[in-house]
């Protein structure tokens, strides 16, 4: 779930992958139910519900867990969730949005802001680190499932604004308000899609040194760690 960082392929090797698993299949089932809440059932007619199933298989989360998440939003005893985001600069003063799905504001913001100070950073307030990102549709699909050539080629038949193949990935890139719509025309070929999101991309980034790399991981990773959290966006670069 982790966002339009840099640090996103290292913090993977950190942790056990069982943890892990657990971790993200949590955070997923989270998104599936508030979808599922929000608007239909049907992932057909609720295309929120409908990326966030697609993101649950590609974390190859079970059928039966997905069934559950959505049978959870019919529940009456169903805590109410609300999307929070967090703004601060952490080590290095870097530029950090933390994006929260909680169904309890003052554990959720007291967890943040003790996680921010221990690292040597602060909270801010809205808008703080904001103005260092610009917000886009980003929908992300394994380079198995297409060449780089068809995606290329829907990419610019959907209206997308650009398209980067990278670490195996590619990456498609739109206005926020076309998310859907340009989704809409790639599901026409592909099926499979690592994720549909609104992500904090940085304007401009902020190289790190070497051996200040593990000071600022480990802050993302305990970042990340909080059940309450969805996302993380950063403009910290690694150098190498």
């Amino acid at each position: 779930m982790a966002g339009h960082s840099h640090w996103a392929g290292i913090k993977h090797k950190k942790g056990k992958a069982d943890k892990e698993r657990s971790k993200i299949f949590s955070k997923l089932s989270k998104e599936i139910t508030v979808a599922a809440k929000m608007g239909d059932k049907d992932p057909n007619m609720n295309p929120r519900l409908r990326s966030a199933i697609q993101a649950a298989k590609s974390a190859n989360m079970p059928k039966d867990n997905i069934v559950r998440a959505i049978n959870k939003s019919s529940s009456q005893n169903s805590a109410n969730f609300e999307n929070l985001r967090y703004e601060g600069f952490g080590p290095d003063k870097v530029a950090v949005i933390v994006e929260t799905l909680t169904d309890n504001k003052n554990r959720t913001a007291s967890n943040i802001r003790t996680i921010f100070q221990k690292a040597g950073g602060s909270l801010g307030t809205q808008g703080s680190a904001s103005h260092n990102f610009t917000q886009l549709g980003v929908i992300k699909v394994d380079k198995k499932e297409i060449s780089e050539e068809k995606i290329l080629e829907l990419a610019i038949d959907s209206g997308a604004d650009e398209c980067k193949s990278k670490d195996g990935v590619h990456e498609i890139q739109c206005s926020v308000g076309d998310i859907y719509n340009v989704k809409k025309v790639l599901e026409n070929k592909i099926s499979n899609f690592i994720s549909t999101e609104i992500e904090w991309v940085p304007l401009n980034n902020v190289q790190i040194p070497k051996e200040k790399h593990e000071t600022l991981l480990n802050f993302f990773v305990s970042l990340e760690d909080d059940d309450d959290v969805q996302s993380v966006y950063s403009n910290a670069e690694f150098s190498d």
